[in-house]
């Protein structure tokens, strides 16, 4: 791989992996679980679905036939075995969320993606954020911009938001992953906001922001399967991102509140709403 890009022939692959996998093991089993088909991991909306597992095998096995010379990191396979993490910030490393959004989709709720980010020494080179339901996706590469894809329709560019005054923004906060003696000040900090929410799936709300149909985003969890793929496609469709302490994120980092905006001034913004109480 020329300067760390991956060919295109290679994303074509990745993309048709994650494509096929959703239609073969994800979509069958949405709205079809039994309560044997979904089990807790550390809280009850922490959940894993048969569907995670089976899709992460899967993806697993077709990103080792495509890139036999990448590490795998899948949010399943650090849940089983925490020591997995430590594969990241390696020479090449692809990293999976095989079902972003499981609490969404065990529920019936069709906001649920699944997220594939290749990056070399912690930094993203390749970004994927895809729709099962709807069959389309957003994908982005350092320098490339980002892209809103659809067989059988010319890609569209991506664009983030223009400027808005903070009491015209809206913005997606998950105020349940944040430390509970922080909530209080958060949930206040929401108001002075034109509207606030969260879509439980970062998939979602990362494509959301790319496409400017948000302003912002604050992340309370930066584990790297949620945000490595869409801080790339946000910064690729002309935002900006930067970790609570102005910080550059980058897939290795496991704690810290990463922010994720329009503008530089937004981001500038939240750290100074949030960066009270938030680290």
């Amino acid at each position: 791989m020329a300067d760390d890009n991956l060919p295109r022939k290679t994303e074509d692959a990745l993309i048709a992996l994650v494509r096929d996998v959703a239609r073969t093991e994800i979509m069958p089993r949405f709205r079809n679980l039994g309560h044997g088909d979904i089990a807790r991991k550390t809280t009850p909306d922490d959940l894993v679905t048969e569907a995670d597992t089976a899709a992460e095998i899967a993806l697993s096995a077709g990103v080792r036939a495509i890139l036999p010379a990448a590490r795998i990191v899948g949010e399943e396979a650090v849940s089983a075995d925490a020591a997995v993490l430590d594969r990241i910030g390696g020479d090449l490393v692809v990293i999976l969320d095989p079902v972003d959004g499981t609490w969404n989709f065990a529920s019936g709720i069709a906001v649920f993606g699944v997220i594939l980010a290749v990056t070399v020494r912690g930094r993203c080179i390749f970004g994927l954020l895809y729709d099962p339901v709807m069959d389309d996706w957003i994908m982005a590469r350092p320098g490339g911009g980002a892209w809103f894809c659809r067989d059988g329709v010319p890609p569209r560019r991506l664009s983030v938001s223009p400027p808005a005054d903070m009491a015209d923004m809206t913005g997606l906060v998950p105020v349940f992953m944040f430390p509970e003696q922080a909530r209080p000040a958060a949930a206040t900090a929401m108001l002075g906001f034109r509207r606030t929410t969260t879509f439980r799936c970062s998939c979602h709300e990362y494509r959301l922001l790319a496409q400017g149909r948000v302003d912002f985003l604050v992340n309370g969890g930066i584990h790297a399967w949620d945000h490595s793929a869409g801080d790339l496609c946000v910064r690729e469709a002309g935002g900006h991102t930067a970790m609570m302490d102005g910080s550059r994120y980058d897939a290795t980092r496991r704690t810290g509140t990463l922010l994720s905006a329009n503008t530089a001034d937004t981001v500038d913004l939240l750290r100074a709403t949030f960066g009270g109480f938030l680290q």
